[in-house]
């Protein structure tokens, strides 16, 4: 008996709807996860950067807890112990319908599986991205805070202006990779009923055993939006000035400057 892939039963009908819904739930929870593990970051360097003895604790007790555990556990420690500790009125209302809270193709984001999904990923990105932030501030060269503060400028300046776009295009590609790992750790959300890529491809093994063609399809698209957003980070992220042509640099030497 010789085995034939059957892309129909994958690529049409119900399980590509399923296909399409678990792709973009995907990128949706994403770039939620990835703006507030953005938003973290933001607030943990501004908290380690500071003079506070019990912020600087603060941020390595967050860097510890969230870095050293799975990630399948808090999702699971979100969903089925902080979600449940909400007061009974809000989880009526997220597990409510609403017509508002809808992006494109029809996907809900006010559920508990998706707010616990982006929260979950948020928190674990940050914890990691911290740290290739932190690197970045520490390849600085110290003699460019010195100036700058013997120049009068604030610390806020300081960071916003010299620090952080150094930093920023030092450790880009370490970041990229964190960001990109966010994307593909969102099919650990399938742990807590998340109906994310992976989940919907499991569903249609269950649904007409297609368990090749629906995990290969599933692969191809996880490939593809990493590409794409990798590309993407690249082309918007920082980028180092172009070094001046050594022959410049000679005739600045020989001439004096």
């Amino acid at each position: 008996m010789i085995w034939h892939p059957d892309w129909a039963g994958v690529l049409t009908g119900q399980p590509l709807q399923w296909i399409i819904s678990g792709f973009l739930t995907t990128l949706y929870v994403s770039i939620a996860g990835s703006v507030l593990a953005t938003l973290l970051v933001v607030l943990l360097i501004a908290l380690r950067l500071s003079q506070s003895h019990l912020a600087h604790g603060a941020v390595a007790a967050f860097v510890s807890v969230f870095r050293n555990t799975p990630l399948l556990v808090q999702l699971l420690f979100w969903y089925f112990a902080a979600y449940g500790a909400l007061p009974q009125s809000w989880r009526f209302y997220i597990g409510d319908t609403h017509a508002w809270a809808v992006f494109p193709g029809n996907i809900a984001w006010l559920t508990p599986e998706f707010l616990c999904a982006a929260w979950g990923l948020g928190l674990f990105t940050a914890a990691f991205l911290v740290e290739e932030v932190q690197a970045g501030l520490n390849s600085v060269p110290k003699g460019q805070t010195e100036a700058a503060i013997s120049q009068g400028f604030s610390r806020k300046t300081l960071l916003l202006s010299i620090l952080l776009p150094q930093a920023l295009t030092n450790a880009w590609q370490p970041i990229t990779g964190q960001y990109l790992n966010l994307m593909k750790l969102s099919s650990l959300a399938t742990g807590i009923g998340f109906s994310e890529l992976t989940y919907q491809v499991s569903q249609i093994e269950s649904y007409n055993a297609h368990a090749f063609e629906g995990f290969a399809v599933g692969t191809l698209l996880y490939l593809a939006l990493g590409m794409i957003l990798g590309g993407l980070m690249t082309v918007l992220g920082p980028k180092r000035p172009q070094q001046r042509p050594q022959v410049a640099q000679k005739a600045e030497v020989n001439d004096g400057v």
